[in-house]
């Protein structure tokens, strides 16, 4: 059997690494066009501007905040003449930066100022339409050149951005324990190597062990061990761990709330975790797993019931077309070792809501 693994070429984190970028748009060829998110063009791009762009040719445009391809189209046309893309800010930025160097055959330097998602290591585009919905993956040839993570500009941005991180994160043991039993293929069809179900399971280990003193760090803006820690395992433990482990039905159903306007407003990752605890009923996992995977989305500020992420008042209609199309065709739920239908999914969502209210009046 054929097993491939998919890794960034470059991996820097640590307090001030942001400064890093200059030289390494100095290796790929000194001319760089930046893609930044606007609070990180307000809030710190000014600050570090001059020293950021000494000896090379550097160009910043603000993200405009969607990664569709209306968006992809117009950045391409702009950075024709870079050498480098470099994308800096939350998924959906980094996302269209990466979308950009691929229409470009261009080198990619990945910033993210947030831990809010695994987008920054991935061979991975996630494209939406103009109105927020999920549209498609873009499976790219190469993950990122280089990613950079400044955790003293992570521990500045509002803790909701790293528990959403850890709520994506949450996924990535289930899914790729799920892709290993079943013999499904990751992000480039073939099963996943060992060393990314080992470090699947660390990045779940990581969480249970340093998500809360991770979360407290941030609420004070501090860049502790425990909060080191919790952005390696959302940045790069999980996108190793789902992008050469595989997909499975938490994300899967995340794709299935986008059809609800309601959920727009909330974070991809605070999706995932409710997706993940649906998975949890639908595959069938132990009580005592499912209370544990519960204790720690309660512990972190992570959505355990419909209504925190905007479905209180939905329907059960409304709900069934989640689960249809979170079982729709190609999409990572088939990759699950257990019979899929839609009437499971529904079931799943509506018993994972029930635990968690139920939690909540104990």
């Amino acid at each position: 059997m054929i097993k491939t693994g998919l890794f960034p070429g470059r991996y820097i984190q640590g307090p001030k690494a942001i400064m890093r970028v200059n030289n390494e748009v100095k290796r790929y060829g000194g001319n760089g066009f930046m893609i930044a998110t606007p609070s990180i063009c307000k809030r710190v791009l000014p600050n570090i501007k001059s020293e950021l762009s000494q000896g090379i040719e550097l160009v910043i445009e603000e993200f405009k905040g969607e990664c569709c391809d209306k968006e992809i189209d117009r950045l391409t046309q702009m950075a024709k003449s870079a050498s480098v893309i470099i994308g800096i800010g939350g998924g959906k930025t980094l996302d269209t930066a990466k979308a950009v160097a691929y229409n470009l055959q261009k080198s990619i330097i990945i910033v993210p100022s947030l831990a809010s998602s695994d987008a920054p290591c991935s061979a991975l585009s996630v494209i939406y339409k103009e109105n927020g919905a999920f549209d498609r993956y873009l499976v790219l040839p190469q993950n990122p050149n280089v990613v950079i993570v400044d955790t003293e500009i992570i521990a500045k941005a509002p803790a909701r951005f790293l528990a959403a991180g850890m709520g994506d994160a949450l996924a990535t043991f289930f899914e790729a324990d799920s892709c290993r039993q079943s013999f499904s293929g990751n992000m480039t069809g073939d099963c996943g190597p060992m060393t990314s179900f080992a470090l699947a399971e660390l990045c779940l280990q990581t969480l249970l062990e340093n998500g809360e003193m991770a979360l407290r760090a941030c609420e004070s803006q501090a860049a502790t061990p425990a909060l080191e820690k919790i952005v390696e395992a959302n940045t790069l433990l999980s996108g190793l761990g789902f992008e050469s482990g595989g997909l499975g039905a938490a994300h899967a159903i995340h794709n299935g709330f986008t059809v609800l306007d309601e959920t727009h407003e909330f974070f991809h990752g605070e999706k995932v975790a409710f997706g993940t605890l649906a998975s949890l009923i639908l595959t069938d996992k132990p009580r005592d797993l499912i209370d544990q995977i519960y204790y720690f989305c309660e512990s972190v500020n992570l959505p355990t019931t419909l209504a925190e992420i905007g479905l209180k008042n939905a329907s059960d209609e409304a709900i069934m077309r989640v689960a249809e199309a979170s079982c729709a065709e190609g999409e990572t739920i088939h990759n699950e070792a257990c019979p899929i239908c839609a009437q499971a999914i529904y079931a799943a969502i509506k018993t994972a809501d029930a635990i968690g209210r139920q939690r909540k009046e104990m």
